[in-house]
């Protein structure tokens, strides 16, 4: 290496410098960020989450510390339906407004499928498109507008939302229902349905479902409807209050319910 005997020995007996301390203090808190999200954040949210830390860096160095550290995000492929659209669906058409200002303006609703012990459970959520809260939700073994109608009135429970809110979903069975419209109907909420092939329209709530199966089920096998629901209700109560979103500002969604108010 060409190196003196006494050069090695300066060099092995020397304190660390301020950037390589600064290093390991930057590293330690990236490791307990990485951990809370179960391995799931990449460079980003973390180098967001430092800042709002009150640590100043750059990207380039959370990434290599990444590397340094051997933080790798993972994710995770999800299973995705093609729900049936035929006309009696069709007669609800999107009325998404351009532009939401405020909470319970609009909120958007789907189903996704989980697996417990080689059956499936259908999980309803419904989001504040505002916020990207989710401020209700269900879970059954069966596919019917009884899940929604569940899901609606825990968020309707929580929110008190006023007249005049637009509910949007997909045009899946479970939201075209009677059940489901009527009970839109009696509390003055406006229904609002995809554009047939348009699935963009709902892309909240696939995001939503995606990051949940990424950051919390992928990779575990659930041997009873109790443990995912115990998986469930972990996560939403932390990807309310402390997952940042790029959207948002890299805030949390009731954050940024708390900055805007």
């Amino acid at each position: 290496m060409e190196v003196t005997r006494g050069g090695y020995y300066a060099w092995r007996n020397r304190w660390p410098s301020a950037h390589r301390m600064r290093d390991a203090e930057l590293l330690g808190q990236m490791r307990r960020h990485f951990a809370e999200s179960r391995g799931t954040y990449g460079s980003p949210r973390l180098h967001a989450l430092l800042q709002r830390d009150g640590f100043r860096t750059s990207t380039k160095r959370v990434t290599r510390l990444m590397q340094i550290g051997d933080l790798k995000a993972r994710a995770a492929r999800i299973y995705r339906r093609l729900p049936g659209m035929t006309a009696f669906f069709a007669k609800v058409p999107n009325r998404l407004p351009e532009r939401v200002t405020g909470p319970n303006q609009v909120w958007v609703g789907d189903i996704t499928f989980l697996k417990v012990l080689g059956s499936w459970r259908f999980l309803a959520a419904v989001m504040d498109k505002y916020s990207r809260r989710i401020v209700g939700w269900s879970l059954s073994d069966n596919r019917t507008t009884a899940i929604t109608v569940a899901a609606f009135d825990r968020a309707v429970a929580n929110r008190r939302p006023p007249p005049g809110l637009v509910y949007h979903s997909d045009r899946g069975v479970e939201y075209g229902g009677y059940a489901f419209a009527d009970r839109l109907k009696k509390l003055g909420v406006i229904q609002s349905m995809n554009r047939p092939k348009s699935m963009n329209d709902n892309a909240h709530m696939e995001s939503f479902f995606h990051s949940l199966k990424s950051e919390e089920l992928a990779g575990r096998r659930f041997e009873s409807e109790d443990a995912l629901l115990a998986a469930i209700r972990s996560y939403i109560p932390r990807y309310n209050a402390k997952r940042p979103h790029s959207s948002l500002g890299y805030l949390s969604p009731i954050d940024f319910e708390r900055r805007a108010a």
